[in-house]
């Protein structure tokens, strides 16, 4: 059953969308009726302002723009806020700097006015309260572990501020922040159920498990090994925390009949006709009905999907053939990226294919997908993207499908990563996790499956960093490894590529796209927002904007 409990009224939502908004994204000051003890008077009306909060934990727009900040991506077409953080050209100013900010403290003085009022309900149960409340606290956490990783040090507080206090409040260090976070999961985890105890109508709610895969994501961004370890383990060798296994399809745990599979630990809610993404009406291929392409998969994500022998394209016994470049490679390419003669699954079952290569298309119509040069309304790379295309979807691509933020396949990728930087990694380890990984995506031949005693360190650091990038591919998290391996000054500059469609004299004929610049001395931290720093001066400002 697709997510009753997200089921919140239009109007209630809008209505709380506008009194929480303020000139001052840190004034928290209680003053409407959503703080009066003639609202709290029911569960179902405290329900109400707890979905606000999920809805304000993420966005389909982040979730995907995201992804276009690393070299998974190139966004063709316009000057947006992330385009300009990519080529090196943002400022304090800077929308996406603006609005992250804005939205997580919209999203934390939601669970600020609901943790401070939820009390004067009376009668109601106990175990209810205490689970929503530990929903709260996560959604809390979560938006705070959100901000200081992005900015570093942020204003942390746990209840409501004056507006005299926000106009002064200075910001607290990362690690203190960090450890809040954390101090949170540990208070909470006990206060909620697993994925299994859970009736179908609360489906999608946070649980006992997404606790703990979370807590090791904020261990795995600190590169502390040894708690990605213990935490890692305790989901899996143990079911206390819930149930979680690989589902069986690669491509099936993104399709709407398979939500809220054993594979998913957190996701974003979405309930079609009531809160719906539509952002694939500008990645999708033109013929199938999408607008423009926005932006679009690169040469160089393209080229880290393995042959099915196991070996990288750069391997001279891979088999590889530069003139039939996606024969016999990883299936997950086929899941993730729309390449030329792809076959597209329509909504009714049958198959179109994508012609991108310029001058192949049989007919006009198909024509409109092929690669055209820079600048117009078809792929910008020689690529669309097709992980998260819901065959469900509306007109526009209008999609209740969820988005997944947390997935067992992560915490099995943390777990090798960890295990291997402790110097620990062995068949074993590597059986339950690259292996398995590996397995369920398709792959057969020995060589592509088997663990190598003979690798060093080095050589397993490079193969599980490349299994993350195929696996997680298009789902938002590609900058944040970057960032955490501090290869982002080496990956993000210089022109990332398309497929081969441009200038045979120019990068031996893949297309060379806008150039990117990323500052190590700057770009590893984002601006304190100026709109921010102009109401409370206290805040300081990052290295070097």
């Amino acid at each position: 059953m697709k997510k009753k409990f997200l089921k919140y009224s239009a109007g209630i939502a809008s209505v709380i969308l506008i009194l929480f908004t303020s000139c001052n994204e840190l004034d928290l000051a209680p003053t409407n009726k959503f703080t009066e003890a003639n609202y709290w008077t029911s569960p179902e009306k405290a329900n109400m302002v707890l979905n606000m909060a999920y809805s304000q934990m993420y966005n389909a727009s982040y979730f995907f723009k995201t992804e276009a900040l690393s070299d998974n991506i190139y966004e063709g077409r316009g000057a947006s806020a992330e385009k300009m953080i990519s080529s090196g050209q943002a400022d304090a100013s800077n929308g996406r700097f603006q609005d992250e900010w804005k939205n997580s403290y919209e999203g934390i003085k939601t669970c600020h006015t609901f943790l401070e009022n939820v009390d004067r309900i009376e009668g109601m149960d106990e175990t209810l309260k205490a689970r929503m409340i530990a929903e709260a606290r996560f959604i809390r956490a979560y938006l705070f572990f959100r901000l200081t990783t992005w900015y570093g040090d942020i204003p942390l507080f746990e209840t409501d501020l004056t507006l005299d206090e926000t106009k002064v409040i200075e910001r607290t260090p990362q690690a203190d922040v960090l450890a809040f976070v954390r101090s949170e999961l540990d208070a909470i985890v006990d206060d909620l159920p697993t994925n299994e105890e859970y009736a179908d109508t609360d489906l999608g709610r946070i649980t006992s498990g997404a606790v703990i895969a979370f807590k090791a994501r904020t261990y795995l961004y600190s590169n502390d090994w040894a708690n990605v370890v213990s935490t890692c383990e305790k989901l899996i060798n143990s079911d206390q925390y819930g149930s979680y296994s690989l589902f069986p399809s690669y491509e099936g745990i993104f399709l709407p009949e398979n939500e809220y599979n054993e594979e998913v630990i957190l996701d974003l809610g979405y309930v079609p006709s009531l809160r719906t993404w539509g952002e694939y009406f500008d990645y999708a291929p033109l013929s199938v009905g999408a607008r423009v392409n926005q932006m679009s998969p690169t040469q160089e994500l393209v080229d880290d999907y393995l042959m099915m022998n196991g070996r990288p394209i750069s391997d001279s016994n891979s088999g590889y053939d530069e003139n039939d470049p996606y024969n016999n490679r990883d299936p997950r390419l086929t899941a993730t990226v729309v390449y030329h003669e792809f076959p597209w699954r329509l909504p009714d079952g049958t198959i179109q294919t994508i012609y991108i290569q310029p001058g192949t298309a049989p007919d006009e119509s198909a024509a409109v997908d092929e690669y055209k040069g820079q600048g117009t309304n078809s792929t910008g790379t020689g690529y669309y993207m097709r992980k998260y295309y819901d065959p469900e979807s509306l007109a526009s691509f209008t999609s209740g499908l969820n988005l997944i933020l947390i997935r067992y396949a992560d915490v099995l990728l943390m777990y090798a990563e960890a295990k291997n930087e402790l110097n620990e990694m062995n068949e074993s380890t590597w059986d339950m996790t690259i292996k398995a990984l590996r397995q369920r995506a398709g792959f057969s031949d020995v060589s592509a499956l088997n663990f190598d005693g003979a690798w060093s360190k080095s050589d397993l650091q490079n193969i599980i960093r490349r299994e993350r990038r195929v696996e997680l591919a298009l789902e938002g998290l590609r900058i944040f490894d970057l960032r955490r391996w501090r290869t982002a000054e080496v990956v993000l500059n210089g022109n990332p590529h398309g497929a081969k469609y441009g200038d045979p004299s120019i990068d031996n004929g893949y297309i060379k796209l806008d150039k990117r610049s990323f500052n190590s001395e700057r770009d590893y931290l984002w601006a304190v927002p100026q709109s921010q720093k102009d109401l409370n001066p206290n805040l300081g400002q990052n290295p070097n904007y």
